[in-house]
């Protein structure tokens, strides 16, 4: 059986429509931490391709400058799919949490 990221248990989910909102909700994924959790993060965004793209661009690259910028490894996994006909989705996950899942 595959693994598909909709397994991962999910601490909190972001709807995100902007780009704005995108580096809010990274900072926010921050404040609630990856290392001390048991799950994962999903964001949901349009399916309209650029805006999406921005959009995860935005996240990733929000949250690897934020864990730099703390001094905290920056091993986070994460996953985009089609969530349903409207959104996409993306599923983020430390590292040490997803091998701790055994998934």
């Amino acid at each position: 059986m595959e693994f598909h990221p909709s397994k991962i248990p999910i601490i909190r989910t972001f709807d995100i429509l902007d780009e704005k909102a995108a580096s809010e909700s990274a900072s926010e994924m921050m404040n609630l931490g990856f290392e001390n959790q048991k799950g994962g993060y999903r964001v949901l965004m349009p399916k309209e391709e650029k805006l999406a793209k921005r959009i995860g661009f935005t996240i990733t690259t929000e949250i690897n400058y934020l864990l730099r910028k703390k001094g905290l490894e920056r091993n986070l996994r994460f996953w985009t799919y089609h969530y349903n006909d409207k959104r996409y989705a993306i599923v983020l996950i430390s590292g040490k949490v997803f091998e701790e899942l055994g998934l």
